[in-house]
């Protein structure tokens, strides 16, 4: 199985006032502290719906407009497209990574319950998510999951998402009790 490491970037960061992937973690950009987290878990990364220095970028797909939803369909056709068979997504904003789970059914999704941007998608998704994204006025990745009827998968990891620049030094606490 090859699997593609998809970080999904394209969020405005209206509530944290700057560009939060390039936010400093630790004296780290934090969208390289995901990066770093996926790398050892994947075949390869790229940044769905951003540039990035060093990294290899697309944009989000069909437009850029369409949510976390337009950076996975865009990282799934781009899978398909280099022969990888399933799309680990992830959030630029949400630590720590967790493990990629195991492939049990290899025709089923899989997200991390209460953090749907961490997810396990079927390249064979691409078709239908292009379909969705053309269809449904609801972009959400909870509506997404719904449709497909992804299964759900608990996490061992409590994950904090970074919204605001005061959630950068609970992160950093945060992660210093994680290694």
């Amino acid at each position: 199985m090859k699997i593609l490491g998809a970080i999904l970037a394209g969020g405005r960061s209206k509530r944290f006032g700057s560009d939060k992937a390039a936010a400093l973690l630790n004296n780290m950009p934090l969208i390289e502290h995901v990066a770093d987290a996926l790398r050892g878990q994947v075949d390869d990364v790229i940044v769905c719906g951003r540039e990035w220095p060093d990294m290899r970028c697309i944009a989000d797909r069909p437009v850029d407009d369409k949510g976390p939803l337009g950076g996975l369909n865009a990282a799934l056709h781009f899978a398909r497209d280099g022969g990888f068979d399933y799309v680990f997504s992830v959030g630029c904003d949400v630590l720590p990574i967790p493990q990629m789970p195991a492939i049990t059914d290899p025709n089923t999704a899989y997200f991390v319950e209460d953090h749907f941007l961490f997810g396990l998608w079927p390249v064979s998704l691409a078709p239908e998510l292009d379909w969705h994204l053309e269809q449904q006025t609801n972009c959400s990745m909870r509506h997404w999951i719904e449709t497909i009827g992804a299964r759900p998968l608990q996490s061992q990891l409590t994950h904090f998402n970074i919204n605001h620049p005061s959630d950068l030094i609970y992160a950093a606490n945060k992660l210093a009790t994680h290694t």
